[in-house]
């Protein structure tokens, strides 16, 4: 690689999307929410604690609308400011 081409590389950094989505009868599409996470560990966290969240739910509740959440990793050009979540 020449050194233009390096002065003009950008880095590539590792983030993490913490997609939630969720699904109740009669709509016509499930809903999400998604927040950046810069780490997998920190993503891990906030999923443990959605899942949690809707676990705590009464059956109720959880008859009426699913739920599932995922951590997934992405290749991201930095983000100014990322040190916690980010909403999507």
């Amino acid at each position: 690689m020449s050194n233009s081409a390096k002065a003009g590389a950008t880095q590539v950094i590792k983030i993490w999307l913490l997609l939630m989505i969720i699904s109740m009868p009669n709509e016509k599409s499930v809903r999400y929410t998604a927040f950046v996470y810069p780490t997998e560990g920190k993503c891990l966290v906030a999923k443990d604690r959605y899942n949690f969240a809707y676990n705590e739910k009464p059956q109720e509740y959880k008859n009426k609308l699913k739920s599932e959440a995922f951590c997934i990793p992405f290749d991201s050009f930095p983000i100014t400011g990322l040190q916690g979540p980010t909403g999507a």
